[in-house]
């Protein structure tokens, strides 16, 4: 009886310390899975690809939320107290939940920002001198991205090192796959109908990476209104550059590009909502827009064809 006992309790221990190799961090393992939590739905899914079925990701924000507005509740900052590893975007995307982010990584929880990845340089300024948050309409950028958070795996759970990189070199390729898809697609559109009009601006990098000029009626932040000086300022420019199609955005009210269309054709001028663009989430569970890559081509689909 002794005996078994001795033996029952060794094996506790060697389970113990297995537990422990590779991360020196107290662990939350769901289903023996690392427990991510992840800001926005584009992130969500960068790390559920990457980290595969070593990681049960939960996400804050679900699809149409603006997470220039979020306001974390209780129940998020148990979420992140409790997780393995917090992951979001930083450059102000999160706008309103910067000081939790701070509290959480002082109390030495793993914290990874995935915007640290990207050098600065190829960051877009603001009018406000601040950075534009949206780097994941450059795919290129988004592959910056993806490094980090497969890093920042491998620093939480280095026994699953290989399968980390596998998984993060397969998505390089889908990745670089779709940067050609959306120039191809690009280039079936004349330049000069290369504007693009919609709710808030927030597809600069697309613009400036994929060649199209971009004007949004609010600003990088939705926390900032647009004024009528703002819907006469760009319904001017419509009609001067007779742009046929303006576009709304999942996570912000439609109401302002109603608006705007309403002030176009009260100019003698005819302009048409091209579509719903996809901005600051990704789109339903089971549309094409639910993932990263599917949401990229879902938008320029929706641009190219209304803008032909």
């Amino acid at each position: 009886m002794k005996k078994n006992l001795f033996i029952m309790l060794l094996v506790i221990i060697s389970a113990i310390g297995l537990s422990g190799c590779g991360n020196s961090k107290k662990v939350t393992k769901i289903d023996g899975k690392y427990n991510i939590v992840a800001t926005t739905t584009m992130i969500a899914d960068l790390v559920k690809i990457i980290g595969g079925d070593s990681v049960s990701v939960q996400g804050l924000m679900g699809p149409g939320v603006d997470p220039h507005l979020y306001k974390a509740s209780a129940g998020d900052v148990s979420l992140m107290q409790n997780a393995d590893m917090v992951i979001y975007n930083g450059l102000h995307l999160e706008g309103k939940m910067g000081e939790i982010f701070q509290n959480i990584n002082d109390n030495e929880k793993l914290v990874i920002k995935i915007s640290s990845g990207i050098n600065e340089e190829n960051l877009i300024i603001s009018e406000d001198d601040l950075h534009d948050p949206h780097i994941w309409f450059n795919v290129l950028l988004w592959k910056d991205a993806a490094k980090v958070v497969k890093d920042g795996l491998i620093e939480l759970d280095n026994m699953n090192e290989e399968t980390y990189t596998n998984n993060y070199e397969e998505y390089m390729v889908e990745l670089d796959e779709l940067h050609e898809y959306v120039k191809s697609r690009v280039d079936e559109l004349p330049e000069d109908k290369r504007i693009l009009i919609t709710a808030h601006d927030a597809f600069e990098y697309f613009g400036s990476t994929y060649g199209f000029k971009v004007k949004g009626l609010q600003g990088i932040s939705t926390a900032s209104e647009a004024g009528t000086g703002d819907v006469r300022e760009l319904a001017d420019f419509i009609v001067e550059h007779e742009i046929g199609a303006i576009f709304i955005e999942s996570s912000v009210p439609k109401k302002n590009v109603e608006a705007l269309q309403e002030a176009v054709e009260a100019r003698d001028f005819q302009v048409e909502i091209g579509g719903e663009l996809f901005s600051d989430s990704l789109g339903s569970e089971g549309t094409e827009a639910e993932t990263y890559i599917g949401t990229v081509k879902s938008n320029v689909n929706t641009i190219i064809d209304a803008l032909k």
